[in-house]
């Protein structure tokens, strides 16, 4: 069982809840799996929880994997899967031509047209956040988009539901039980503002920062 994180800013209390909730979950399915794992991804260092010294044997553990995406180095030379990682915290000049490079590298080297069509779309999504002044056509044209990729969730407005659902269960667990009304504009939400919600939420920290994005979009 593995057990993941993704936090781009400091929580100092990241490692006692990440700690008991996966050592809770399981133990109430011991039945199902014989081992678990865990892995943290930071945007760099400096966004770890400062006081690690209660988890010290744990962390340094095989059992314990911590990942510091601005050690990754270039993202042209990583694999797909952790270049879409680096490219996150790319600056946006930089960004531009790295999704443009991954997007004709996946149509190289991805030949399994699920995973082809998984990979596309998640760096759609990282590219609208990152780019959101850009219209849909203006992402195409970077990322050298054709027809087919307008099958993909991303572009389908009747999965929007889907993605609904998966952010509300995502900030539900992140930030607590979530007042009706912002529930309400989340709603609201066409898919591809969801999206861009799927990635910044990553940021958020309280509820007040999810009230503030909305605002904002």
């Amino acid at each position: 069982m593995y057990y993941g994180e993704v936090q781009f800013q400091r929580d100092d209390r990241l490692y006692e809840r990440l700690v008991s909730e996966s050592s809770n979950h399981f133990f109430r399915n011991r039945e199902k799996f014989s081992d678990w794992q865990a892995v943290v991804i930071y945007p760099s260092r400096q966004t770890e929880q400062k006081d690690i010294h209660p988890y010290r044997a744990l962390i340094n553990s095989d059992q314990f994997h911590r990942i510091y995406l601005n050690d990754l180095g270039d993202a042209r030379e990583l694999p797909i899967g952790l270049a879409l990682l680096a490219l996150t915290i790319e600056k946006p000049k930089k960004a531009r031509e790295t999704a443009r490079y991954l997007a004709d590298r996946t149509r190289e080297e991805i030949r399994d047209p699920q995973a082809n069509r998984a990979i596309m779309e998640m760096l759609t999504t990282i590219v609208v956040y990152t780019f959101n002044n850009l219209s849909r056509a203006e992402v195409e044209n970077m990322l050298g988009l054709d027809i087919t990729f307008q099958e993909t969730r991303f572009y389908k407005d009747v999965k929007a539901e889907e993605r609904r659902s998966i952010v509300l269960t995502q900030l539900d667990r992140k930030l607590g039980k979530l007042p009706a009304e912002t529930k309400k504009s989340i709603a609201a939400l066409d898919i591809v503002k969801l999206e861009s919600l799927t990635i910044a939420l990553l940021n958020f920290g309280t509820i007040a920062d999810l009230e503030a994005w909305l605002k904002q979009n």
